[in-house]
C-alpha cells in the first residue's frame, strides 16, 4: 500500500554556482582613473566613458587611438601623459591599468583598494575585483557575457547570436516602456493585470513597429487589454498544465519557457529535472508533488486541491509534468478540477518520453514498411499490476509499434502475452531508461529475451518500444578524418560502395578520397 505525503514547498537552489556575480554599476558621474596608452585601454576608456563615467587617463606613450578618442569626448575623457601617482587615486570610484609588471601591478592595486576604488588590471585576473564582460547593447537593455576569462573566443561567438536574435529595435521599445510605467499604474492597477500587459509587451517588443508615436499608441492598447481581462477576472489566477518533456532542458517548447517564466507557483513531479526548474522564474515558488509510481506518493486529490485553492488565491499556477501532460499524466483530472472551482485552465504539450526515446536511437515509432500504428500503454494498474483491460490482440498486431509505459516490473509478464496472442518471438524491442538525460541506458533486445526475463535498465523511468520499426533505422556512413597523423602508415579504408581501396597520406593536401564520377565516397576505416 503507498504511503500518502502531502505536498511540499521546497527552496532548491534557483541557480548553480557562479563564479562572478554580475552587476550592473551606474558610473553617472564617478571619477575613473585609467593607466596605460594601449588600443585597448583606449576601448576601456571609451566604454566607462559611455557608462556616464568621468574617465582621467595616464599615459606617458599613448597610442594614437587613445588620443583621437579623446579628441572626440572631450567633456568625459581627459589625457595626461606621464606615470600614477598615489594621490592620482583620491576619489576615485574605478581604477583601470594597463601594467604588464606584476610588481607594479601589485602595487597600482593595492594603492587602489586603499583609497576604497574597484580595480581591474588588464589580463592579470589576480589583482582585479572585477572583470569586464563582452556586451550587447541595445540601451537601456544591456546583455553582458562572461566565461570568467576561459574562453574570451567563446563570450564573442555567444555575443553574435544574441545580436542575431534582439531586434536593434528593442532599445526604443524598453525606453517607451520605461517612460510608460507610472502611466500603466493608472490604467492597469492590479499586479496580475500588469503582469499580462509585461508578456503582451514581449511580443510587441520582438515583433512591431519601431516608430515612436505607434509605439506609444501600442502600449496603451495593450494596457487597455490587460485590465480589461483584470475585471473580468478579479482576482481570480489560473493554472497552466506545461509538458516539461522527457528531462533535457534543450526538449521544452518555447511556448512552456514562457510559461515558466511568467509563473508564481510551480508546482512539478518528481520526473522533472532540476536543470528544467532552474529555467523558471527565480521569484516563483517550487512545490513538490513528487508521485512516484511504488513509493511515498501524493495524492492526485491533493495535487487537485492545491493548485485550484493557488489560483483562488490570485496565483498564476504552472503545473509542470515530465513527458507530455495528455500522456498518462493525470491531467484530465486536474483539469476537471479546475473548471469545476471555475478556475482557468490551459494546457502546453510537451515531447513525450516515446518520442524522445525513438530520436535517442535515431529511430521512429513509424515506418511504411512495418509500422502503419502507434499505440502507448500503461503496463501497471493503481496495484502494480498488468491491467487486465490491456486488449493483447490489439497489442500484438506486428504492424503496429507498442510503446510500454511504467512497464519496468510487468514486462516479462506482457510480453508472454503478446507471444502468446501471436507476436512473433522475434520482434524487436527497445528498452530506454531516463531518456535524454546524461544517465540514459537503452537495451536492445527481443520480445522472446523480454519473456525470459532478459535484464532492462534497473534505475530510472523506462520506456520499452516493441515493434519492427525499432531496428528500421536509417543507415549514416561513416566519414573519415582529413586530418591524419603524418607519422601514421598507410591505411586501408572501406567506401559504401563496399569495395576496399587504399587511401595514402599525403603531406601537404591531407587524405586523398577516392572520387566516384566526381564524387567524394565516405569511408570507413578498418
Amino acid at each position: 500500500m503507498k504511503t500518502p505525503v502531502s505536498p511540499k514547498a521546497s527552496r532548491p537552489a534557483r541557480l548553480n554556482p557562479l563564479p562572478k556575480l554580475p552587476i550592473f554599476y551606474d558610473l553617472t558621474g564617478k571619477r575613473i582613473l585609467v593607466i596605460g596608452g594601449s588600443e585597448g585601454v583606449a576601448w576601456k576608456g571609451e566604454l566607462l566613458a559611455a557608462a556616464g563615467g568621468m574617465v582621467r587617463i595616464l599615459a606617458e606613450n599613448p597610442s594614437p587611438e587613445l588620443l583621437a578618442l579623446v579628441r572626440s569626448n572631450p567633456e568625459r575623457l581627459t589625457l595626461t601623459r606621464r606615470n600614477w601617482r598615489d594621490a592620482d587615486l583620491q576619489g576615485v570610484s574605478v581604477a583601470v591599468a594597463d601594467i604588464e609588471d606584476r610588481q607594479e601591478a601589485q602595487l597600482f592595486a593595492d594603492a587602489a583598494r586603499r583609497h576604497g576604488a574597484l580595480i581591474n588590471v588588464v589580463d592579470q585576473p589576480a589583482f582585479c575585483d572585477f572583470q569586464f564582460g563582452t556586451i550587447v547593447n541595445r540601451a537601456p537593455v544591456i546583455v553582458s557575457i562572461s566565461t570568467d576569462g576561459a574562453a574570451p573566443i567563446l563570450a564573442q561567438a555567444i555575443r553574435r547570436r544574441i545580436e542575431a536574435v534582439l531586434p536593434f529595435s528593442l532599445g526604443e521599445w524598453a525606453q517607451t516602456a520605461k517612460d510608460f510605467r507610472e502611466r500603466l499604474r493608472e490604467i492597469v492597477p492590479s499586479k496580475s493585470g500588469r503582469r499580462r500587459f509585461w508578456e503582451r509587451f514581449v511580443d510587441a517588443a520582438f515583433t512591431g513597429t519601431t516608430h515612436e508615436r505607434e509605439r506609444d499608441g501600442t502600449l496603451d492598447d495593450l494596457a487597455c487589454q490587460s485590465q480589461d481581462e483584470a475585471l473580468e477576472r478579479g482576482t481570480l489566477g489560473e493554472v497552466v498544465i506545461v509538458g516539461a518533456g522527457p528531462g533535457d532542458p534543450e526538449l521544452l517548447t518555447l511556448k512552456a519557457m514562457r510559461e515558466l517564466q511568467a509563473a508564481d507557483v510551480i508546482v512539478y513531479d518528481r520526473l522533472v529535472t532540476s536543470g528544467t526548474l532552474e529555467l523558471g522564474r527565480r521569484e516563483a515558488r517550487r512545490i513538490h508533488v513528487g508521485k512516484e509510481g511504488h513509493g511515498a506518493s501524493c495524492r492526485q486529490e491533493d495535487i487537485n486541491a492545491l493548485i485550484v485553492d493557488l489560483a483562488l488565491a490570485g496565483q498564476r499556477v504552472v503545473r509542470l509534468k515530465g513527458g507530455d501532460p495528455a500522456i498518462f499524466g493525470r491531467t484530465g483530472e486536474e483539469v476537471a478540477a479546475c473548471r469545476d472551482a471555475g478556475v482557468p485552465v490551459r494546457i502546453v504539450p510537451g515531447v513525450t518520453a516515446a518520442s524522445a526515446a525513438a530520436a535517442s536511437l535515431n529511430g521512429s515509432l513509424t515506418h511504411r514498411d512495418h509500422a502503419q500504428r502507434v499505440q502507448f500503454i500503461t503496463a501497471h494498474d493503481r496495484h502494480g499490476n498488468l491491467p487486465e483491460s490491456l486488449n493483447i490482440d490489439a497489442l500484438a498486431d506486428s504492424q503496429a509499434t507498442t510503446v510500454v509505459y511504467m512497464g519496468r516490473r510487468t514486462a516479462s509478464k506482457l510480453a508472454t502475452r503478446l507471444i502468446e496472442h501471436g507476436l512473433p518471438p522475434n520482434t524487436p524491442v527497445a528498452a530506454v531508461s531516463n531518456v535524454s538525460r546524461d544517465d540514459q541506458e537503452s537495451v536492445q533486445t527481443t520480445v522472446m529475451d523480454v519473456a525470459q526475463g532478459v535484464s532492462l535498465p534497473e534505475e530510472g523511468p523506462l520506456i520499452i518500444a516493441i515493434g519492427a520499426s525499432v531496428s528500421a533505422r536509417s543507415e549514416v556512413p561513416l566519414r573519415a578524418s582529413r586530418a591524419i597523423n603524418p607519422h601514421c602508415a598507410e591505411r586501408q579504408f572501406v567506401p559504401t560502395t563496399g569495395r576496399a581501396v587504399s587511401a595514402l597520406r599525403d603531406d601537404e593536401e591531407g587524405l586523398k578520397l577516392p572520387l566516384y564520377r566526381g564524387v567524394d565516397v565516405a569511408c570507413a576505416e578498418i
